[in-house]
């Protein structure tokens, strides 16, 4: 009986491959027809030809994509095209004995492509198959040594996703697989609230090291260097990682960081800021089983082309609509399309073949919907679309986990939320930098340099892994991106500044959180200090209809929050007038208790607006959905974590607290984890904690 219904399925994939052929092959002989220069006798030429084309795929691309890795990884998968047009052009010399033009044989590499992606999944084929395929025969040799009974963990962040969106997107059909489990009873939702900055930097650094003790912020200033940190920047992530290690992060055993800003000690990694120096631990020859496929690698190709026009009628439609709207313009676009698309594949293929290798634990961003989010809206159609790819990978992982030399538990979870609101400047006529400029004594001058999009981040790790490689295609990358390294590191956006001694603040926006620093002064500076210094200052912040409140400190008392009707002292929750952290959650004081401790806390915390009523934000960056304070949606993310882990005995506030929550998980599942140092052992987090907050 087996042999009869094996024979009938191998009968299905040979007529589909038939079926799929012959309408490539239609297809193609008619993009033939259309193109000038480019001629082929018959029908049973193009089929000739395209199965020449197949053939040459198979035989020669593993090989030239090993010369060119780096150079595919620039142009994100588009120089594929480039070999594929040599394939066409091979394939017409065997068939017909002549070259056509190298522009219409780029065109009909296009055309091959693009029909290959819609019609294999009409035809139900299986695009994980193909890919595990080339994972299976990389990991052969150690898969067997891996194989235990222990389960191993996949933790799959989606950037950005407050746990209210998750739950509109459920209700709205966005997330079916993650639906699926629900409804299955095999996994639960678990909300919990990040720290005072709600931002992938502060997150990441204390979910995956456990610790993000003297981050403030995304970007902050510190005094006694004169220098500012950004936490995406390769050698700040660097000198973060090496500030908040203990050598017991998260993936310390045996664990693998794929496009993370910090590494969790992981020793295997790609596109991991903090390690992206560091050649025995990351390094672009992970990426080879993704390229190694030409199919796999046209689909993503066709999908990022897609993206880009999908982007471009989104900003149109939006514009006409009179909705509210950023710019969406330039290579935003382009760049979209390579963080959306590109690196999601690329994220997918390498969890792929962990799991069938059976690496223990596995942790990974996806930072599209956050990128979107923040130019769309947190609940606009396009950032839902991106979230629905987002949780079709899903099905893609479970498929390899039945490939796998051990069980695994799939866990998806979020680093923060966003908050909607539109931006500090189109309300208000200015940005933060130029209000702090005119309230300084004399109108001084400011240093507040634009911010760096986090998603270039991610597609800039992956260029500075390629390049660093040996052979010619590496070569040919660091030469294509020597205008934009600093500090070893492949950088986009804009350039790198310093404060000179001419600045008399620098002020720095991390969505909607503002630190400012006055540079008179080479220690923190107390409210009298400012007041004596700069009069108007805190008046004018504290009371402007886009600041929230504003978190100095006083010479009696400690730190103080003011707003503009009232102010709230730390040290003894003292409100004088109106509370002006009343709208902002029960564990606001808590949060700026905290960040009033860390040694870098700036002179002023300014924290922008928050309307309750609508649940919207005045964040000092340009976005449309934004992160990085509090107030709303940012500081509730989400952990979609298996039914059977036990439920914790309280709510998880803080990063830290979801870090241990998560390695008392695992240990309950028999992984073996490297223990943090006890506190003040060096290295990690000064804050005493306690682990274990599950029941």
């Amino acid at each position: 009986m087996g042999s009869v219904s094996g024979a009938r399925r191998v009968a299905r994939f040979a007529f589909r491959t038939l079926v799929l052929w012959g309408l490539v092959a239609l297809i193609f002989w008619l993009a033939v027809l259309a193109l000038p220069k480019i001629e082929l006798p018959s029908f049973g030429a193009a089929v000739l030809t395209t199965a020449a084309i197949a053939i040459v795929n198979a035989l020669l691309w593993p090989f030239v994509i090993r010369l060119v890795l780096p150079i595919t990884v620039l142009t994100f998968g588009l120089a594929s095209l480039v070999l594929s047009a040599g394939a066409v052009v091979l394939a017409f010399q065997l068939i017909e004995g002549e070259s056509p033009p190298l522009a219409g044989c780029l065109a009909l590499a296009i055309v091959f492509s693009i029909s290959f992606t819609l019609l294999t999944p009409l035809l139900s084929f299986d695009d994980n198959a193909r890919q595990l395929r080339i994972v299976r025969r990389r990991a052969r040799r150690v898969r067997e040594h891996n194989r235990t009974d222990v389960p191993g963990v996949v933790m799959f962040e989606i950037d950005g996703l407050a746990e209210p969106v998750l739950r509109r997107a459920l209700e709205q059909g966005h997330v079916p697989n993650i639906a699926r489990w629900l409804e299955d009873g095999s996994h639960r939702i678990v909300p919990w609230e990040c720290d005072l900055s709600s931002q992938t930097g502060a997150s990441q650094a204390a979910l995956l090291l456990g610790s993000n003790h003297d981050m403030p912020a995304f970007r902050w200033y510190e005094k006694d260097s004169g220098k500012t940190m950004v936490s995406n920047h390769g050698k700040d992530a660097i000198e973060i990682e090496r500030r908040r290690s203990d050598g017991g992060g998260l993936l310390a055993a045996g664990g693998a960081s794929r496009g993370n800003m910090f590494s969790g000690d992981a020793p295997r990694c790609s596109a991991t800021m903090s390690v992206l120096r560091d050649r025995e631990r990351s390094g672009a020859k992970e990426y080879f089983s993704y390229f190694a496929d030409p199919y796999g690698l046209s689909r993503t190709v066709a999908l990022y082309l897609w993206d880009v026009l999908l982007e471009r009628r989104a900003a149109r439609r939006q514009r006409k609509a009179g909705a509210e709207h950023i710019d969406r313009g330039g290579l935003y676009p382009w760049m979209r399309g390579a963080i959306t698309v590109v690196i999601r594949d690329l994220n997918v293929a390498l969890l792929m073949g962990d799991i069938v290798e059976g690496i223990p634990v596995v942790y990974s961003t996806f930072v599209g919907y956050d990128e979107v989010a923040h130019h769309s809206g947190i609940e606009e159609p396009d950032a839902f679309a991106v979230l629905k790819q987002h949780d079709a990978q899903l099905k893609r992982l479970e498929a390899a986990v039945e490939q796998a030399p051990r069980p695994y538990r799939l866990v998806v979870l979020s680093d923060h939320g966003q908050t909607q609101g539109r931006p500090f400047r189109q309300r208000y006529g200015l940005e933060l930098g130029e209000l702090v400029s005119q309230a300084l004594e004399g109108g001084g001058d400011v240093f507040a340099p634009a911010a760096t999009d986090e998603g270039l981040s991610n597609v800039g790790g992956a260029l500075t892994d390629a390049r660093d490689e040996e052979g010619t295609g590496a070569k040919l990358l660091a030469r294509a991106t020597r205008d934009q390294l600093v500090d070893g590191e492949v950088v986009l956006g804009p350039d790198r500044a310093e404060p000179s001694a001419e600045h008399e603040a620098v002020v720095l926006a991390s969505g909607g959180l503002g630190l400012i620093s006055l540079t008179e002064r080479d220690h923190r500076m107390s409210r009298e200090e400012i007041d004596a210094a700069h009069p108007k200052l805190l008046e004018t912040l504290r009371r402007h209809p886009g600041i929230g409140f504003v978190m100095v400190r006083a010479d009696d008392g400690g730190a103080v929050v003011l707003g503009g009707e009232g102010e709230r002292g730390l040290a003894d929750d003292a409100v004088s007038g109106t509370d002006p952290l009343a709208h902002f959650g029960p564990n606001a004081a808590d949060h700026l208790r905290r960040t009033d401790g860390f040694p870098h806390c700036p002179d002023i915390l300014v924290n922008c607006m928050f309307d309750p009523e609508a649940n919207e934000v005045a964040p000092f960056e340009e976005f449309m959905g934004s992160h990085g304070g509090i107030g709303g949606w940012q500081s509730h993310p989400f952990a979609l974590v298996p039914s059977e882990w036990s439920p914790p005995v309280a709510p998880i506030v803080g990063v830290r607290a979801m870090h241990d929550a998560l390695r008392s998980w695992m240990q309950r599942e028999g992984l073996e984890l490297v223990a943090h140092p006890a506190p003040g052992a060096g290295g990690g987090d000064p804050e005493t904690t306690t682990e274990g907050t599950t029941g």
